[in-house]
């Protein structure tokens, strides 16, 4: 079974959660991006081999979103933690 640290509440069972997808920042300068680029943000996802940084709600507990680093192939979660605004890589 999947058990991941919610920041908030510790250990749960991964049944307590819904996945948010793949973590991916809005763009900077939001109302001068192109439609297309709009589109790319909206709907183009990196669907990684290997760690990926993740939204995970939990849904049955406290109702946080947090991000989780989990490793796609291997299923474990290293590492979860709430969204600071330093989170957001830089040249985005």
């Amino acid at each position: 079974m999947l058990l991941i640290d919610c920041p908030n509440c510790g250990r749960r069972s991964v049944q307590e959660y819904n996945y948010g997808g793949e973590y991916n920042p809005r763009p900077e300068n939001a109302m001068e991006r192109t439609d297309v680029e709009w589109a790319e943000y909206i709907y183009m996802r990196d669907n990684k081999w290997g760690l990926q940084k993740e939204w995970w709600y939990h849904q049955s507990g406290c109702g946080l979103w947090f991000l989780a680093e989990r490793h796609t192939q291997s299923n474990e979660v290293l590492k979860t933690y709430f969204w600071q605004k330093n989170d957001v890589p830089q040249g985005k």
